[in-house]
């Protein structure tokens, strides 16, 4: 973990940018490190939970936003469900993670063309179709034989459809997401 000069990166407005983005508050986290407690994905992270939520309140926009954390995050809801202030963490993770994608900001080359490959699946489908995932983002990647050998076994166990099952009310769905673009503009 790198050292943050606090003094020198503080981002006075970020922690209510956060908090009007997010509908949640920040600023409530006290730092008792249940959420990295119960967090699986937190050897993995460049900073823990608590630490990404600290920061937040420190001002630190540029290192938040620049955190692989956020886009390692599965907003799984255990930091959520652990939290004894009641901070949607998860969704203030999410909410990093639109933040982050707005201002173009990806630590790993190919997260943008994953985000996007689940994105378009969901808007056409009302739900995620792995398939239309999976073909778009090695089509985007160029990465078209990685992981090739998984596909059949994977095929096999009924675990992937080769066609995608629409939900009920996808074009609510599909009105939600017109709704944010506007909002957004």
């Amino acid at each position: 973990m790198d050292v943050i000069n606090l003094t020198s990166s503080s981002d006075a407005g970020f922690v209510e940018r956060v908090a009007h983005e997010s509908g949640e508050n920040p600023s409530l986290c006290y730092q008792c490190g249940n959420c990295t407690a119960g967090c699986v994905y937190t050897p993995y992270f460049d900073y823990p939970v608590s630490k990404i939520m600290r920061l937040i309140q420190a001002g630190q926009a540029e290192t938040v936003l620049n955190s692989t954390a956020i886009w390692l995050c599965a907003t799984c809801e255990t930091c959520t469900t652990r939290c004894p202030c009641e901070i949607d963490v998860a969704h203030i993770m999410d909410t990093l993670r639109n933040i982050a994608f707005r201002e173009g900001r990806y630590p790993e080359k190919d997260v943008k063309k994953f985000y996007e490959s689940f994105l378009t699946s969901l808007k056409g489908h009302g739900r995620i179709f792995e398939l239309e995932i999976l073909m778009r983002y090695k089509l985007a990647t160029g990465h078209l034989f990685a992981d090739a050998g998984l596909g059949p076994k994977v095929m096999m166990k009924g675990l992937m459809k080769l066609m995608p099952k629409n939900i009920k009310g996808k074009d609510e769905v599909l009105r939600i997401f017109k709704k944010f673009a506007e909002k957004r503009r």
